[in-house]
C-alpha cells in the first residue's frame, strides 16, 4: 500500500508540472507589458504618427510672377516720370523755358527746361528725386536724368513734321519687392531690399500743326527700349518662411511703341491748357529674374505682350510777364501689371 500512494504521488506530481510547463510557454511574459495601469492597446513603446508635411512651395513659386509683374510696373512708371522732364505736358514748339516742380501720388522734385539751339533744333533736359510705389514694390531713392534733342522742320510753315531722339537714366534705386504665398500652416508676406538701375532710349516722329494763334496740335508715334537691372537678394530672415526664395541679379528688358496726340490752347490772355495721351504696346518683353525656391526649384517667370493708356494735362496760369504757374497730372489706365496711376504736381516756369 506504501509503494501504492508513492506512486500515485509520484504521478500527480508529475501531471502538475507538465501542466505548469505548458500554461507558461502559452502565455509567454512581454517585455512591453505595462508595470502599472496602462492605456495602450498595442503596448506603451509605439511611436505617435509623424506629424503631416507642410504644403505650400508651389503658391511660393507662383508668387515669383508676382516679382516680374512688379518690375515690369517700375520700369513703365519710371518712364512715366522721365516724360515729364522732357516736356510731354508742354506744346511741341515753344520759346527757350526752365521750370522747377513738386509732385505727389509719387514724390517727385526737380527741374527741366528746353533750350534752342538752332532755329530748327532744340536741346530738352532734366534731372528729379523721385520717391514711388505701386503694387507691392517701394522705390525709396531714385534720382532721374533726361535729355533729348529735337528737330522741328519750322521753316516747313505751319504745318510740319519734327522728330525727337532721347534717353532716361536712373543710374541708381534703392528698391523694396513684396512677395507673399500660402502653406497649410497659415499665410507667409516677406519684404525684400535690394538696389536696381533703369535705362531708356527713345524716338519720335509726329507732325505739328499751328491751327492758330491759340493752338497748337501734333500727333505722333514713338519707339522706346527699356532696361532695368536689378541686384541679387534672398528673402529676409523670418520666423515661419518654409519655402523661401533667393533671386540671382538679373536685367529686364521691354520694347516700346506708342501712338499719341496733343493739343495746346491759349484761353484768354493768361491760361495755357494742355492734354495728351495715347496708347501704348509693349512687346519682346523679357524678364531677367531667376528664383530658386525652396521646394520648387528654379522659377523663371516670362512675361506677354501688354497694353495700355497713358495720359497726362497741364494748367499754367500767367502771373507776370515770362513767368507760369503750371498745375499738371500724367498717369496710366489699363490692366495690371502697369494698372492705373496718377502722378501730378506743381511747377513754376520761366520763358526767357
Amino acid at each position: 500500500m506504501i509503494m501504492i500512494k508513492i506512486v500515485r504521488s509520484f504521478i500527480v506530481s508529475v501531471a502538475l508540472i507538465a501542466a505548469a510547463s505548458l500554461l507558461f510557454f502559452a502565455h509567454p511574459a512581454r517585455a512591453d507589458e505595462c508595470d502599472g495601469p496602462c492605456e495602450c492597446e498595442e503596448g506603451c513603446n509605439v511611436d505617435p504618427p509623424p506629424p503631416p508635411a507642410v504644403t505650400g512651395a508651389d503658391s511660393s513659386g507662383a508668387s515669383i510672377g508676382g516679382l516680374a509683374n512688379q518690375r515690369f510696373n517700375q520700369m513703365i512708371t519710371n518712364r512715366v516720370l522721365g516724360t515729364v522732364l522732357l516736356g510731354v505736358n508742354e506744346q511741341v514748339n515753344c520759346s527757350d523755358c526752365v521750370s522747377a516742380f513738386g509732385s505727389a501720388g509719387s514724390f517727385s522734385a526737380g527741374i527741366h527746361g528746353r533750350k534752342e539751339l538752332t532755329n530748327n533744333l532744340s536741346l530738352l533736359a532734366g534731372l528729379a528725386y523721385t520717391q514711388y510705389s505701386e503694387g507691392g514694390y517701394h522705390v525709396t531713392s531714385a534720382p532721374i536724368g533726361a535729355f533729348a534733342l529735337r528737330y522741328d522742320f519750322t521753316d516747313w510753315g505751319s504745318s510740319r513734321p519734327f522728330f525727337d531722339i532721347g534717353t532716361i537714366l536712373t543710374p541708381y534705386e534703392k528698391v523694396r519687392y513684396s512677395r507673399s504665398y500660402t502653406t497649410s500652416l497659415g499665410a507667409v508676406s516677406l519684404d525684400s531690399s535690394t538696389n536696381s538701375s533703369n535705362y531708356a532710349v527713345y524716338g519720335r516722329a509726329g507732325w505739328i500743326s499751328r491751327l492758330s494763334q491759340r493752338d497748337e496740335a501734333a500727333i505722333s508715334v514713338e519707339v522706346w527700349q527699356l532696361w532695368q537691372r536689378v541686384a541679387g537678394y534672398a528673402d529676409p530672415a523670418t520666423a515661419f518662411n518654409p519655402f523661401d526664395a533667393t533671386v540671382s541679379t538679373g536685367t529686364d528688358r521691354t520694347n516700346l511703341v506708342k501712338i499719341g496726340g496733343q493739343w495746346t490752347h491759349l484761353f484768354g490772355t493768361s491760361v495755357e491748357g494742355n492734354i495728351n495721351g495715347g496708347y501704348v504696346h509693349s512687346f519682346a518683353t523679357h524678364s531677367g529674374i531667376v528664383a530658386a525656391v525652396t521646394g520648387d526649384g528654379v522659377v523663371t517667370p516670362t512675361m506677354g505682350d501688354q497694353g495700355w493708356f497713358e495720359y497726362g494735362g497741364r494748367l499754367g496760369f500767367r502771373i507776370t510777364q515770362g513767368w507760369v504757374a503750371d498745375l499738371f497730372v500724367n498717369g496710366t489706365l489699363g490692366p495690371q501689371p502697369v494698372g492705373n496711376t496718377v502722378h501730378g504736381g506743381l511747377g513754376l516756369r520761366a520763358n526767357y
